[in-house]
């Protein structure tokens, strides 16, 4: 890495970094989760609020002499003193009718004053200014001239410091995403039917809309995930219905002569819209709402080229699909499903793990806890299968197998939300550990919130499973602080899905750039964000900080903007600095049109690799994980570039092996890693940020009780310092001068930090 790319690099990781929360802590060299982390709202940062503050001037240049060495201004009216010309510079710039003048033209305070400051560097430090701008100073100097006469030349001259004005017509006429509907003329050529399965998880309506896809003649399955994806694959073609899997990572037939099939299984992103298909089915329809990736479901059913489309999800977004059918003049029809097994909420929560049985899954919603939650199960000799949302697909299976297996000793499950989709569990009990996860708010900003009502009842319903041991399930939560709040959330009414997401397409960027060519990629998705029309009832724009983050990250290699838009829609993790590294240098040997092969690959990432030795080296082992499917992504859209993913994937197969040995033995990793003294920070989900006053200009229905929580965690989390404390003086490690003085360190340092409060202090 270059040393002008790592401190570019060093840069853009800090910002993230400066965006995670740890939730845990150690007590007597313990890791523990700090459970409940109670909070009401947490932002990490603030969006931009007019295009005035996203938008990058230009640098103009001052003005050199001609090549003659002859000043035709000054030949034909005398010198210019410069401190003359500054002030009426300055006149000029505290006119009202100016700036009134320059609003007009686009031109707002924020841009005005910057216009201003360039116009003013450009006249004072041009060695020879134009004739015709000479001229004008002259004579307002000498009397026959007014100071407003200069605002066609500072107009001009703000035009090249910004662009976008001269242009600004065309530039919303490209971002104009009001009617997207008409962006898909072989699906609109069709007269389409919606079929909307609606119901709850364990209903079967999945199930139904699969049966009419199988006996169809050609169809498409759209599903969120790889793992939805490959199972319908593998059903499909079980069932005597040759299918194809297409995700971004893979492509594989039904036939052996590697021709296409009528039917294909595929993530949602990668659905053709130019196929005509009998049958579609678009599953987890409730994702439309998602705030980085809604904008996939929306293509979806408005785009997809299939006389019957089966849409299966909850029922809260019946109402918007309707609306989108009635924009397109499509007919719905709505059928409703009801749970096959019964769901009871407890009326009293597990208190402590001696308490965990078999078949209970116990749901956490951070590393930590999942590792935390593990080690005490196996202290009791209660064997855990362990699933998280970093774990390849194959390991996830695999953990999800050794649970389901009656004739295995792993009989209980710990696990985030992963669980949520894509897998067939057989669990008894769902255990909430906590109801607080970090989350992205409406306007993109990452926050520790309560689960929602949705979100709450997709977990609790992977609770017993029709056709298994449990059919009937149960659901409670760990912590009996937390038994009330469950239940209040999932008795209110999930909420009506108002908004499907939208985002730019390359083509549009790519326009953009033509009219304003020395911006940057995420300068332009700025821009066209701030100036985009879409019909706020029924669409929102999809946040792209992930994009921004990575097209920064790259802006100093030099690429064509449509391969540089590609590389930025690759699906790896901003939090994972290993994964940004590689991805870095993948933009950069790919700029150097040097192909990224096998041997090379293999030695950036050290390849062979050992199995962990504690959570780091798992966790390492994961972001190698994710290297790899970033090259096979790329190895589909760039394949002279990136010529070996037969062989990436045996690497893939082989590192998926040793992951598992490290997840089977992840007890082993959290004592290993607490024996060498290194504090796991969990990039999945953790971020750092601001903590608000439970103040709040509107308060949520569950405040009381979240308060209530926070204070008595508060009290566990102070009773628990000041045990290890009094173990340290008892054994004479530490001295009764030295923590005091240590006391009085740390909390200068947190109020300096400004986290804490006057309670606290006290």
């Amino acid at each position: 890495m270059t040393c002008r790319g790592s401190v570019k690099f060093l840069q853009l990781w800090s910002r993230v970094a400066s965006a995670r929360l740890s939730s845990h802590y150690y007590v007597s060299g313990t890791l523990h989760s700090a459970h409940p982390l109670v909070c009401c709202r947490y932002k990490s940062k603030k969006s931009s609020d007019s295009l005035s503050s996203v938008i990058q001037p230009i640098a103009v240049q001052p003005a050199a002499k001609n090549a003659d060495d002859i000043d035709i201004g000054e030949e034909l009216t005398g010198a210019i003193r410069k401190e003359n010309m500054l002030k009426l510079l300055m006149q000029f710039h505290s006119r009202e009718e100016v700036k009134k003048l320059a609003q007009s033209y686009g031109l707002d305070h924020s841009l005005f004053h910057k216009a201003f400051l360039s116009f003013r560097n450009f006249c004072i430090k041009s060695e020879q200014l134009p004739v015709d701008l000479h001229i004008v100073f002259s004579d307002i100097l000498q009397g026959s001239g007014h100071v407003d006469d200069i605002f066609p030349y500072f107009l001009k001259h703000s035009y090249e410091v910004f662009p976008h004005l001269e242009s600004m017509e065309d530039l919303k006429k490209i971002s104009d995403l009001r009617y997207p509907a008409n962006w898909y003329p072989e699906a609109r050529s069709i007269q389409r039917k919606f079929i909307f399965h609606a119901g709850p998880t364990n209903s079967g309506k999945t199930y139904h809309a699969l049966e009419r896809f199988i006996k169809a003649e050609s169809g498409v399955y759209c599903g969120p995930l790889k793992l939805l994806a490959s199972e319908v694959f593998y059903k499909c073609n079980e069932a005597g219905t040759p299918c194809d899997l297409v995700t971004g990572e893979e492509r594989r037939y039904a036939h052996e002569d590697q021709t296409s099939s009528a039917h294909v299984a595929c993530t949602v992103e990668m659905a053709s819209l130019a196929t005509p298909y009998d049958v579609a089915v678009i599953d987890e329809i409730q994702m439309i709402k998602d705030q980085q990736r809604g904008w996939a479901w929306t293509r979806a059913v408005l785009g997809l080229y299939a006389k019957e489309i089966h849409v299966c999800g909850e029922a809260s977004t019946i109402d918007l699909i309707k609306e989108l059918a009635l924009s397109t003049g499509e007919e719905v029809e709505v059928r409703k499903y009801k749970r096959l097994t019964n769901l009871t909420f407890l009326d009293y929560s597990v208190g402590k793990f001696e308490n965990i049985r078999p078949g209970d899954c116990v749901v956490c919603f951070s590393k930590n806890d999942i590792y935390y939650v593990t080690r005490q199960l196996e202290l009791l000799n209660k064997e855990c299968a362990v699933i998280y949302g970093s774990l390849p697909p194959s390991t996830k299976l695999a953990q999800s197998s050794k649970f389901n297996d009656v004739n295995s000793s792993c009989k209980v499950m710990v696990a985030t939300d992963a669980i949520g989709m894509g897998l067939n569990l057989a669990i008894k009990r769902i255990v909430f550990y906590s109801v607080m996860k970090p989350m992205l708010n409406e306007k993109g900003e990452k926050e520790m919130d309560l689960i929602s009502t949705s979100q709450a009842l997709q977990i609790a319903g992977r609770a017993g499973r029709y056709n298994t041991a449990y059919e009937n399930g149960e659901v409670t939560t760990f912590y009996t602080k937390d038994l009330k709040i469950l239940k209040d959330i999932v008795n209110q009414p999930i909420e009506s899905i108002k908004q499907g997401g939208l985002h730019p397409t390359a083509d549009q960027i790519e326009l953009f750039a033509f009219h304003l060519p020395k911006a940057t990629l995420s300068n332009l998705i700025e821009i066209f964000e701030q100036i985009c029309a879409l019909d706020s009832t029924t669409y929102f724009m999809c946040k792209m900080e992930d994009f921004k983050f990575l097209a920064d990250m790259i802006e100093h290699v030099p690429l064509p903007l449509r391969v540089r838009y590609v590389f930025c829609c690759a699906p790896i993790s901003v939090k994972q600095p290993f994964s940004c590294t590689m991805f870095l240098q993948f933009a950069r040997r790919f700029s150097r049109s040097e192909p990224l092969t096998l041997d090379w690959l293999c030695q950036r990432i050290g390849w062979p690799m050992k199995p962990a030795g504690n959570l780091a080296d798992l966790m390492h082992l994961e972001s190698v994980f994710d290297v790899l499917d970033l090259y096979l992504w790329l190895s589909y859209r760039f394949q002279d570039m990136f010529p070996d993913p037969v062989m990436v994937r045996v690497l893939q197969t082989e590192l998926d092996q040793i992951i598992q040995i490290g997840v089977r033995n992840i007890v082993q990793l959290v004592k290993n890693q607490q024996n060498g003294s290194q504090e796991m920070v969990d990039s999945e989900d953790n971020f750092v940020m601001k903590t608000r006053n439970m103040k709040l200009s509107h308060k949520r229905p569950l405040d009381y009780d979240l308060q209530k929580a926070k204070e008595i965690q508060s009290s566990e989390n102070k009773a628990a310092v000041r045990k290890l404390s009094q173990k340290l003086l008892d054994s004479g490690e530490l001295s009764s001068e030295t923590l005091e003085k240590l006391r009085k360190e740390w909390l200068q340092e947190v109020k300096q930090s400004g986290q804490m409060t006057e309670d606290d202090e006290k």
